[in-house]
C-alpha cells in the first residue's frame, strides 16, 4: 500500500527550523497498531494522520502520533496539516474533528497561517519533585491536571541553560514540563520537556503555547504577545486570545513530499 507522504517544518519560516512533522491523509483510517508502528518509522515528534470527516462536524478528522504514543492534543502537528490541505486544495480555513480536543482550525493569514486550539489554564500550585529534577529552582510553578506545567525564570538566560535529568522526568509521566520566562527579541521564551512521552525536548510545541497563552496573557495584562522556543532548531509564533481560544500565527515550510510504503499483511 503506498500512502501520501509531506515533511513540514511548523512554526518556520526556512527549512530546518520550527518542529518537523509527518502530514499523512489516509482514505481510511488503519488499526490504531499500524498507526503507532509508522509513526515510530517517522521518527518525528509528532505524525498527523487525516481521514475525512463522516459526522459533517469538520472537513477532516485528525490523530496525532509521537513515536511512542497517541496524543491528546499537538499543535504544530495540526498546523503542518492545515498547511499540507490549503497547499494541495485552495480555500481559506481547513477544520477538524479531533478525538479528546474538540474540533480545531487552520485558516490562512497575511503572515502565513493561523491555528486556534483550547486555552489550557494553570493555576499556581507545587511539584518539589519535578523542580528538582530540572536542576533549576524556578521562580513560581503553575500546573494543569491534565499533564501541563508551566515553569516561570526570572531570565532568558536560565532558560536556555537548562539542563534537566530527563531519565528522571521521564520516570514523573508524560507532562510537559514547560520552562519559560521573558525575552530579549520577544515577548517571550520557552524551552518544553517531554521525555515520558518520547520526545526529550520539543522543537516548538503548538499545545505548550495554548498553555503560554492563557499564562502570559493574564500575567502581561494584554491579549498578544510574540513568542519564541529557544530548542536547537528554534520556532517562532505569534499569541493571542480570543475568547476560549489561544490563537497561534506561524509559518509552515514543506521539506519533503512522496510515499510511504507500507507492507501487505503477513
Amino acid at each position: 500500500m503506498k500512502l501520501p507522504y509531506t515533511h513540514v517544518d511548523a512554526f518556520a519560516s526556512r527549512p530546518f527550523t520550527g518542529n518537523q512533522a509527518a502530514v499523512m491523509p489516509l482514505e481510511s483510517w488503519l488499526d490504531d497498531a499500524t498507526l503507532q508502528a509508522i509513526a515510530e518509522e517517522n521518527n518525528f515528534a509528532e505524525t498527523a494522520f487525516l481521514a475525512k470527516d463522516q459526522t459533517g462536524e469538520a472537513d477532516w478528522e485528525l490523530r496525532w502520533f509521537t513515536p511512542t504514543e497517541e496524543v491528546r492534543l499537538c499543535g504544530h502537528a495540526t498546523l503542518a496539516s492545515g498547511h499540507v490541505l490549503l497547499e494541495r486544495d485552495g480555500g481559506e480555513r481547513v477544520t477538524f474533528r479531533t478525538r479528546k480536543a474538540g474540533n480545531l482550525e487552520v485558516r490562512r493569514c497575511d503572515a502565513g497561517y493561523e491555528l486556534a486550539l483550547p486555552l489550557i489554564p494553570t493555576i499556581q500550585g507545587d511539584w518539589s519533585e519535578a523542580v528538582a529534577l530540572l536542576r533549576s529552582e524556578p521562580e513560581e510553578v503553575w500546573l494543569n491536571p491534565d499533564g501541563y506545567g508551566i515553569y516561570l525564570y526570572r531570565t532568558e538566560d536560565e532558560v536556555r541553560a537548562l539542563d534537566p535529568d530527563l531519565k528522571g522526568l521521564a520516570a514523573l509521566g508524560n507532562d510537559q514540563f514547560i520552562c519559560t520566562a521573558p525575552g530579549s527579541d520577544t515577548d517571550i521564551v520557552s524551552r518544553v520537556f517531554v521525555p515520558g512521552g518520547g520526545v526529550d525536548e520539543d522543537s516548538f510545541t503548538g499545545s505548550a503555547h495554548a498553555c503560554l497563552t492563557y499564562f502570559w496573557t493574564e500575567r502581561l495584562g494584554r491579549g498578544s504577545f510574540s513568542a519564541y522556543q529557544t530548542s536547537p532548531r528554534g520556532g517562532h509564533a505569534r499569541c493571542r486570545r480570543e475568547g476560549d481560544k489561544a490563537v497561534l500565527g506561524g509559518n509552515c515550510v514543506t521539506v519533503v513530499e512522496g510515499s510511504f510504503y507500507l507492507p501487505s499483511a503477513g
